[in-house]
């Protein structure tokens, strides 16, 4: 059984550790602990592995935020998944820093990543992990703040929750999206 674990981000050295690269991130303590490397590939950096008997892709797309879809889907029908094999890491405005939470379908929330997978996919219905970044902005600053670094005392906590939405993931792929959601939703 095969699976692709995409984390939204932008590529650049600039975008690196911002609240909106918090999918790359994740993704990057993820191929720390399974012993693999990203190597550059159409549309995006791809890593893969193995979680006991299940494949696992990583995929940190390079087409920018705003058309992460087109690397989804060409990704998916690359490798032959599944849309239900198929999890997005991103950030979330609504969800306190660090909290987590992990749906099997629904809408975009205003999120232009999710709103290109969604468009290119044709459905709403795909996991996603969201990892809340707080909305600490005043009006007009969204950008600014989801383009922005935490600051220490709110990276303590991304830090940590780092590694468990990693723990996530492997339950996604290992036990699956329900068995997940109960213990990571919390």
């Amino acid at each position: 059984m095969k699976y692709l674990i995409t984390g939204l981000g932008n590529p650049g050295q600039e975008y690196e550790l911002t609240r909106h690269n918090i999918g790359w991130l994740v993704l990057d303590k993820l191929a720390a602990d399974m012993g693999i490397e990203f190597s550059g590939k159409k549309l995006g950096e791809l890593a893969s592995g193995r979680l006991k008997n299940k494949t696992v892709y990583l995929l940190k797309p390079n087409t920018y935020m705003n058309l992460s879809g087109k690397a989804v889907r060409y990704w998916l029908q690359e490798l032959d998944i599944p849309k239900e094999n198929l999890l997005i890491i991103t950030d979330d405005l609504a969800l306190p820093n660090g909290k987590l939470r992990m749906k099997t379908k629904g809408s975009d929330g205003g999120h232009n990543g999710l709103k290109s997978i969604e468009e290119m996919l044709q459905t709403p219905e795909y996991a996603r992990l969201r990892f809340g970044v707080g909305s600490d902005f005043s009006k007009g600053h969204q950008m600014e703040y989801v383009l922005g670094t935490w600051s220490d005392e709110d990276w303590k906590t991304v830090k940590e929750k780092i590694e468990v939405a990693a723990e996530a993931i492997k339950s996604f792929a290992l036990a699956g999206p329900v068995l997940t959601m109960e213990k990571y939703n919390r």
